[in-house]
Order: C-alpha cells, then sequence, then structure tokens
C-alpha cells in the first residue's frame, strides 16, 4: 500500500510540473479525510495551493465536481477548481487555509457561527439536482448495518441472538420511516465543524462529493449534534428553531408543527449516529485510521441520549448502554497513528 501511495505521489507531483510549467514541486502531506483521498500543500506563484490524489476507483470525483460548480452558483463559498485530471484522479484546488469552524468555536461565539453555517442550508437545499442518488430505505439500512457489522461485531465482537437482531431490527425500521416521510432536498451530508472552513471571517464548505437527496433534516443535524463536538440543549433548541424557521420559509413548511421538526431532528440524528460509530470502528479495521476510534465514545452518548426519549428504541438504548459501551470500555486503547 505504502508503494502505491509513494508512485501516486510520484505520478501527482510530475502532472502538477506538467500542467503549471514548473521547475519543481515540493508536496506537503495534510491530514486526510476518512475516504480514500489525499491531499498536500504546495507553492506555486508565491502562493499555497492544494493537491488532491483522488483515485478514481475509490473516489467519485465526477459528483465531486458537479457539487462544486452547483454550490458555487447558489453563492456557497467553495475551493476553486484549478486543474483536474479526470483519468488520474488528480485534482488542484484552492486552499482555504487552516481555519476549521471546530478549531475556533467557544461556548461564547457558537451561536453566531452556526446561525452563519445554518444559513447555507437553504442554498444547498435549493440546487437543482442532477443524477444525485437518492437517500431511500435501502441507502439507510446499509449505512445503519455498519453499525452491526463493523462497530458490534468486528470492533466489540458482539453478536446478537435471532430474537435481539429483530428487536434491533424494528428500531433500524423506525428510524428509516422518519427519515423518509420527511421532505426531500439536496443535502451536503457531511456538514459539521470539521468541513466548515473560516476564511476571511466567511464560512465555507468542503467535502461536499457525498451529496445526495434526502431528509431534510439530515445537515442540521449533522451540524448541531456534531459526532467530534457536543453542545447543551439550551444552546441547540434555539439554532434548531432558526433552522425551521428558515427552511419554512424556502419551502413553504409553515404548516409542519415544531414537534414533528423536534421528532424529524432527533431521530435523524440518531440514525447517523448510529452510522457514524460504525464508520469509526471500520476506519480502524479496514483502514487502518486509528484516531476515529476516540470519537466513538462521544457518538455513543448521543445514542443513549435520544434513544431514551422514544419507546421505539429503547432496545437500541439497553443494547448500547448495557451492553455496547460496557464492552467498548474493556478496550485497551489505540493512540492515533
Amino acid at each position: 500500500m505504502a508503494f502505491l501511495e509513494d508512485l501516486r505521489q510520484r505520478q501527482l507531483t510530475q502532472w502538477l510540473i506538467n500542467i503549471f510549467a514548473l521547475n519543481e514541486c515540493e508536496l506537503s502531506s495534510m491530514n486526510g479525510d476518512a475516504g480514500f483521498r489525499r491531499y498536500f500543500r504546495f507553492i506555486k506563484d508565491n502562493q499555497s495551493v492544494i493537491a488532491v490524489d483522488s483515485p478514481v476507483d475509490k473516489c467519485n470525483n465526477p459528483a465531486f465536481l458537479y457539487m462544486q460548480q452547483q454550490l458555487k452558483h447558489v453563492a456557497v463559498k467553495v475551493p476553486e477548481v484549478l486543474a483536474y485530471d479526470e483519468l488520474q484522479g488528480f485534482m488542484c484546488l484552492s486552499d482555504l487555509g487552516n481555519n476549521e469552524l471546530s478549531t475556533v468555536l467557544t461556548s461564547d461565539n457558537m451561536t453566531d457561527y452556526y446561525q452563519q453555517a445554518i444559513s447555507l442550508l437553504p442554498k444547498i437545499a435549493s440546487i437543482t439536482p442532477q443524477n444525485l442518488p437518492v437517500y431511500d430505505d435501502a441507502f439507510i439500512q446499509r449505512e445503519l448495518d455498519i453499525f452491526v457489522d463493523w462497530l458490534l461485531h468486528e470492533h466489540l465482537s458482539i453478536t446478537l441472538s435471532s430474537e435481539g437482531s429483530k428487536q434491533l431490527q424494528s428500531c433500524f425500521d423506525f428510524l428509516i420511516s422518519n427519515a423518509l416521510e420527511q421532505p426531500k432536498v439536496v443535502m451536503h451530508r457531511d456538514f459539521h465543524s470539521r468541513n466548515l472552513m473560516l476564511v476571511d471571517n466567511e464560512l465555507a464548505t468542503i467535502d461536499f462529493q457525498d451529496a445526495v437527496i434526502g431528509p431534510i433534516t439530515y445537515d442540521v443535524v449533522s451540524l448541531l449534534r456534531d459526532c467530534y463536538v457536543k453542545w447543551p440543549r439550551e444552546q441547540v433548541t434555539p439554532l434548531l428553531h432558526y433552522f425551521i424557521d428558515l427552511m419554512s420559509t424556502q419551502f413553504s413548511l409553515s404548516h409542519i408543527s415544531e414537534q414533528q421538526w423536534q421528532k424529524w431532528f432527533d431521530l435523524m440524528g440518531l440514525q447517523r449516529h448510529i452510522k457514524a460509530c460504525g464508520i469509526f470502528a471500520r476506519l480502524f479495521h479496514r483502514d487502518g485510521k486509528t484516531g476515529y476510534l476516540n470519537d466513538i465514545p462521544l457518538t455513543l452518548s448521543y445514542i443513549v441520549d435520544i434513544s431514551a426519549e422514544y419507546p421505539q428504541c429503547r432496545f437500541l438504548h439497553q443494547l448500547v448502554q448495557e451492553t455496547v459501551i460496557p464492552t467498548l470500555s474493556k478496550k485497551i486503547p489505540v493512540e492515533p497513528t
């Protein structure tokens, strides 16, 4: 694997030298995302720019390019695409800097920043979708299965009985129905504090290549119930109401009650956190990325909190609180690499 990565890096370097007529090009590795892309910085015309190794057999590059154009069209700030090689899966992007929203958030400023972020969601939702996947029941089921396959089985060696599997699937069916009954919009699908960049006091978004057509609350719950930071409910609730007001105006949804919005929001977050726990375990076991294991406990805490509020999720609540968390606590910690 390391040999292939080194080969790809050499090929990427040569492509940059050729396409920009550079005498030399020295790439500096950046922290990658949770997918298969690798990011590098280099200097061009005395400015920092981003080189991306995005293998065509593993990454949906056409979707990235499509969403980049669509987001620009609705006035959402995104990286500029300076060059692209479709066959090799190489890109060169403008550099939005290092100021992830997650690094500047405090209890005092979170309301202002989150309102800025939420104000982007009606714009994203209003994009006219072309050939975007639909977040349907089969799609959601595949995501929920990641929790069973990778967190329960692979990471914790927990095997459910036949009856336990049926009860868990009943919980999953409840969550799937909740997602499917919501108004459908274009959703970023990874809209959180690590994928929002602060550029000249304006928020920009990155990592939008997995956009789909799906539930209206998905992106706002990704932000307000972030897998990487947890805010008190008294700060989250007014921001949810701010989102509801914006979307109700944008899409003529004033007939939907606050209770309905709250249920959609709660259960959408629950579904997302179930999936995220499984993905964090998969990133470790399949991809050798250890750092995400540290995010599992916080994500499980969301599951415990919200599942306690819905009787249909009682089995999930008991499973996580009485079996998953105690089993996880006995695992030997793995140092990030």
